[in-house]
Order: C-alpha cells, then structure tokens, then sequence
C-alpha cells in the first residue's frame, strides 16, 4: 500500500512498543522512517532492518528526547539524510506513578520533560522544516488518562492532557502554513509493559472496554496512519480516541 509514499517520517521513542508499530506502519504504506530512542540497541537495529525490509529506507538515531539541545540536532542530522520531514510522531515516554501525596518531584520532574517536553522540542525544531516545505502533520500520543484523569497517575495525565493542549495550539498556530497537528489518546494497550499484568487485572480491564479487549499497538499505528497520511487532510486539532470505547 502506498498512502504515504514519498513522505519522510520521524517518529521519537520508536525502538520498541507503540512506536515501533507505528514506525512500522509508514514504512509498509511507503514512508521512508527515521526514529529516536534513548538507546539504539539490539531492539533498535532490529526495528531499523524490518523497517527497511518494506523497500524504504529506515535509520535509528541515539538521542535523548527530553533534551533540548539534542531534539534540534537530530533533527537537523535527520533532514541532511532524509531531505525533508513531512509528518512527525511525538511518541517517546514514560510512566512513574504514585499516589500524589507520596510522589516525589523526581517522579513528577522525569514524567513531565520526557513525555511533554520531547513533544515541544521536537515541534520546535521541526516547524521551521514544515514551514518551509509549507506543509506536514504533527501527531502527538496523549493517553485517554488525559482527557479523564486517574489516580495514582498525576503526572502521566498532566502529561498526557498537556499533549492534547500542545497538539490543538501548534494547530492554530500553524495552520495558515498548511501544517496539521492533532493527539491520538490510546486507552487500554496490550505492550511489553501491560502485558506483565496478572490476568485478573487484565481481565477487569476488558470488562471496562465496550470492545470487550484490549487494543494492539497496531490499532493505534492504523489510526496514526490516518492522521499522517492525506486522508485526513482537513482534520486538525482533534483528540482521536483508540480505547475501544473505555472514554465514551
């Protein structure tokens, strides 16, 4: 399939999980993928070789998302190799929970720059890229904690609500250059980190969904892929829920 054939995507945190699934995704519809992570390790270079084995071409950089300086030249490295960015993924992130009035601000601190923080850096060394190429989708992962909150969470919703109020104002703002900029807020996921859950809780939790399941990180990719690619080319500003109907 070719939906986003001749597009150039950059998709932060991909190594591994939702990311790696998305990543995965634009390279099967005919994008040519670069991808962050921390580290590009085993998982990394493995991610990067199934990536190119759709026919495009797929690179891992090592680089620290939450890091300013960093954000901007990777990017910078990216758009030298790749030519051009056309649609950015805000992925890279992090859980640390705990109750509000035992979470320390170490525990707050490292949530707040890895899952926001990244988000602005990379939007803000991008922009000039998309503006110039006067076009390109920004999609950035919140969480369907963000919309309703959960205990024990603080810090991931506020994160994840943040993300949501970044996507709608970049939109904005942006917008005039042809720039579209929207959250996708997934709910229940089935990844390496929730599937070590018992099956108990697994199972309240499907008891929650409407859909009576958990969703796949392939699910969310599907939906990324809408956003990314021209099908959705008058859609801005929104929250595109993937819970199964948990958050209806």
């Amino acid at each position: 399939m070719t939906l986003l054939k001749g597009k150039v995507a950059l998709v932060t945190g991909a190594a591994r999980g939702i990311g790696k699934a998305i990543a995965l995704k634009f390279a099967s519809e005919g994008a040519d993928v670069a991808f962050t992570d921390l580290l590009i390790d085993e998982a990394g270079l493995a991610t990067q070789k199934e990536i190119e084995a759709f026919g495009v071409r797929g690179k891992g950089y090592a680089s620290n998302a939450a890091n300013f300086e960093e954000a901007h030249k990777v990017t910078g490295e990216i758009v030298k190799e790749f030519g051009r960015i056309d649609i950015l993924v805000n992925n890279a992130g992090i859980t640390r929970d705990g109750l509000m009035m035992r979470m320390s601000e170490q525990q707050w601190d490292m949530v707040i720059n890895i899952n926001l923080k990244s988000a602005f850096n990379f939007i803000h060394a991008i922009t000039p890229v998309m503006m110039k190429q006067k076009g390109g989708s920004i999609i950035n992962m919140a969480s369907v904690v963000g919309v309703s909150g959960n205990a024990g969470q603080a810090n991931y919703a506020a994160s994840k609500a943040g993300m949501i109020g970044l996507a709608k104002s970049v939109a904005k703002e942006l917008g005039s250059r042809g720039i579209r900029a929207n959250a996708i807020a997934p709910g229940f996921i089935i990844t390496d980190m929730t599937a070590g859950l018992p099956e108990d809780v697994k199972t309240e939790w499907a008891k929650q969904i409407p859909l009576r399941r958990g969703g796949t990180p392939e699910d969310v990719a599907n939906v990324a892929t809408f956003l990314a690619s021209d099908l959705s080319s008058y859609v801005t500003g929104q929250t595109i829920h993937c819970c199964g109907g948990m958050n209806t």
